[in-house]
């Protein structure tokens, strides 16, 4: 298991400095033997602590810490893992840190009898325990528990790594996130905004009459995106399948099928890249709402990301990575053209499209010469364009060629009523007025089929079921997905995606 620091904490007299940490290395085998020791002489004296099986708490750290008044000398038992550990004589203080904060005990002799005592002496640093005692504040001022009783509930082999030392490698953070969790509360307090944002979401589109529903993550076709699947083999069908790469299509399915609110918070799965912004697998939610277009999705993500940085930031002025941001709407909106134009100077509604291409080649680009407008458009915006928006900005209007699933723009064929938001020169999501011409569809499923069979492994398949359900009809609608952890990232201000994945994916160690 190899070397870790730690901090240790001598057992010190009250006139000496007891919150001097002493820094060591220390071999953790080491370690853990000898805390076996400990737990094999608990058991042979028919102490073991894993035979417990419940401890009856009737209060957290928090709510005594947040209500002392109303706790003041009352008794109480708390339970949770203790983080520190003062042994002085007849005394000691110990912090035990629960889901709730962490809350001082002091522990005396006198009070807990000298069997107790000892016994409470032989715990570690990283052991679960129950305490019984009434609520005081020391003459520091540190609200406490007096204990009268310690019960050890678990015993820990392994001792916690010093916050700012042991946790070197952050690729061992993500591997141990358990580890990380108990270390560093700031990690823990990442996660509790996370599931704070998740019910805002639910709590607007509830209000809003849209129904959460559930689709397969198992699939005969990978479909509702341009990405590469996942592939597995289901045994007793005989066929492959793939993992889902977006909810999409069944969540129209709904909507023809009369549902006219819809959505579904969940996992995809895309066999590419991983970087600070990309995992394999990671959270979106996606909803569709009939009779309304994408001006209505703009409004909604709006809605979306004020409520939640109102829960979780306390406001809407906030900050990225050291950039100062406003959630404040209306959002900027441009068209790509737009965008185009503004930070490129390439004027793709008035410069000839050979211009367009041999300029576009000349910053960088490699676009062959029957490059159509619409991909001459989309190089240039994702190659010069999205880095420099800051934003929050709505990007709209894209062209057809890559937006299979979006409904033309009727004064102009050639684009889509189609838009993406950025944050940071990060994009958090896509929205579209939904395609419900099936004999469209059905044309650009065939574009998407030519493309694949030119090797664009990205390309969607033709969904004929899909197509199918289109021809019994759906109505005019507005589509919208959003990145869950980016909008985490956004809100907690983490730099990577894995630090507001749980357990991201990560490579065997070997």
């Amino acid at each position: 298991m190899g070397v870790i620091l730690f901090i240790e904490r001598n057992e010190m007299s009250e006139e000496m400095n007891v919150n001097a940490p002493v820094e060591k290395e220390v071999d953790i085998n080491e370690v853990r033997k000898v805390r076996i020791e400990k737990l094999n002489e608990l058991v042979a004296k028919g102490e073991n602590p894993f035979e417990i099986t419940s401890f009856e708490r009737t209060a957290t750290a928090g709510q005594i810490l947040a209500n002392y008044d109303e706790f003041e000398g009352k008794e109480v038992k708390i339970a949770g893992r203790l983080m520190s550990k003062r042994i002085m004589g007849k005394a000691s203080f110990g912090h035990i840190m629960d889901s709730d904060g962490r809350m001082q005990g002091y522990f005396s002799r006198d009070d807990m009898g000298v069997d107790e005592y000892q016994a409470f002496k032989k715990t570690d640093v990283g052991d679960i325990i129950g305490i019984e005692g009434f609520v005081f504040k020391t003459k520091t001022g540190e609200i406490s528990v007096h204990v009268k009783k310690a019960t050890l509930l678990t015993k820990s082999l392994l001792p916690l790594p010093e916050k700012f030392h042991g946790l070197r490698d952050p690729e061992l953070r993500f591997r141990q996130r358990y580890v990380d969790l108990i270390a560093n509360p700031e990690v823990k307090d990442v996660f509790i905004k996370r599931s704070k944002i998740i019910s805002t979401i639910r709590e607007v589109l509830d209000k809003k009459g849209f129904i959460e529903v559930e689709t397969p993550v198992l699939n005969t076709l990978a479909g509702g995106a341009n990405a590469r699947p996942f592939i597995t083999h289901h045994n007793t069908l005989d066929i492959d399948m793939y993992m889902r790469i977006a909810t999409e299509l069944h969540l129209k399915r709904c909507i023809v099928g009369g549902f006219e609110k819809v959505y579904e918070i969940g996992r995809q799965f895309r066999n590419e890249g991983m970087d600070t912004k990309h995992n394999p697998e990671f959270t979106t939610i996606e909803l569709y709402q009939a009779y309304v277009d994408y001006n209505e999705m703009m409004n909604i993500t709006e809605e979306l990301y004020t409520a939640a940085a109102e829960r979780v930031c306390g406001g809407l002025d906030i900050t990225y990575q050291g950039t100062p941001l406003s959630l404040k709407t209306p959002w900027e909106r441009l068209t790509m053209v737009e965008a185009v134009k503004k930070y490129t100077g390439l004027d793709f509604d008035n410069q000839p499209l050979e211009e367009l291409i041999a300029k576009g080649n000349a910053m960088g680009l490699d676009m062959p010469k029957d490059t159509t407008w619409g991909k001459a458009l989309y190089s240039i915006f994702d190659a010069f364009v999205e880095e420099k928006l800051t934003g929050p900005v709505f990007i709209t209007d894209y062209p057809v060629e890559v937006s299979p699933l979006a409904k033309k723009k009727s004064s102009d064929p050639r684009l889509t009523e189609r838009f993406e938001f950025f944050i940071c020169a990060s994009e958090g999501g896509n929205a579209f007025s939904e395609l419900n011409d099936p004999i469209d569809q059905r044309s650009r499923f065939e574009q998407q089929m030519l493309a694949k069979a030119k090797g664009d492994e990205e390309a969607q398949p033709y969904d004929e079921d899909f197509c199918t359900a289109l021809e019994y009809g759906m109505p005019p609608t507005g589509g919208l997905g959003i990145g869950i952890d980016r909008m985490v990232m956004f809100l907690t201000d983490s730099a990577s995606i894995r630090d507001v994945l749980l357990f991201p994916t990560m490579k065997p160690l070997k």
